[in-house]
């Protein structure tokens, strides 16, 4: 039985590679004309969700989504989730209504086609340069000043799979404080066991997102930076330890800093 699950997990992850390529060619003639000015972000973002929702339900993912308040229309925020699997990305678009751009590994701009549209529209960081960190701060404080959210995953990439959760860099707290940007966690429990980087682990199935209340940055300084930062890794890891039988938001997700 074991053996038939990795068989069926190998070629299920084949089967993503495979969804994701006839999606982004259905729609590329839509995201390419989106994608050509920035101005035409709003649309292009439209595509983006569609995508993401389209790939999640060919894969036979379901969310199931717990919400502790609803985020404000036309608002913008930095959005921070745990990290394990490449279905963050899919279920951060598919949940969250409000323009964003990524902030991602430039490595991901070789994918073929996906890597065009990804480096045309989001914020690459060559992790080992620090001059890319400092420049990546800079384009995403410009993308926030023009009212367009940012998503970064603060632990850095995804961690080894016997970490729950890795240690979060600073970029995103300070990112947040110095632009008065309110911060949205956002807790995939479900994630790494769905659809891990281990090809021998996946399998259609639900999928639990729980989004927290949102951390508020009015009247904060850098000297509140680490305060910030433990709240939101507190939020998060939080939602990462529900119960399957009693999946309601936990007691720890409240409105920390206001």
């Amino acid at each position: 039985m074991r053996g038939f699950k990795r068989v069926f997990a190998y070629l299920y992850h084949l089967w993503y590679y495979l969804v994701m390529l006839i999606v982004i060619v259905s729609i590329s003639p839509f995201i390419y004309v989106t994608s050509l000015k920035e101005n035409r972000y709003q649309n292009f973002f439209w595509w983006a969700r569609f995508w993401a929702k389209s790939v999640l339900f060919l894969m036979g993912i379901r969310m199931k989504k717990f919400q502790s308040a609803p985020l404000l229309k036309e608002q913008h925020y930095i959005i921070c989730t745990n990290h394990s699997s490449e279905l963050d990305i899919m279920m951060c678009l598919a949940l969250v209504p409000n323009c964003f751009v990524f902030i991602g590994k430039k490595e991901l701009a070789n994918i073929p086609l996906f890597g065009y549209f990804y480096k045309k529209t989001n914020i690459l960081v060559d992790r080992k340069s620090i001059s890319s960190k400092r420049s990546v701060l800079e384009k995403a404080a410009k993308k926030l000043k023009e009212g367009i959210g940012v998503c970064i995953y603060p632990e850095g990439g995804i961690p080894a799979p016997e970490i729950e959760l890795a240690p979060f860099k600073m970029g995103a707290f300070k990112l947040a404080i110095e632009q008065g940007v309110s911060i949205v966690s956002i807790s995939f429990p479900d994630n790494k066991t769905r659809f891990g980087d281990d090809w021998g682990v996946g399998s259609p199935g639900i999928a639990r997102a729980i989004v927290h209340r949102p951390l508020h940055t009015d009247g904060l300084s850098l000297n509140d930076i680490h305060r910030l930062k433990d709240d939101c890794y507190r939020q998060i890891y939080s939602g990462l330890n529900i119960s399957e039988n009693n999946p309601s938001l936990p007691p720890e997700v409240v409105d920390i800093v206001s």
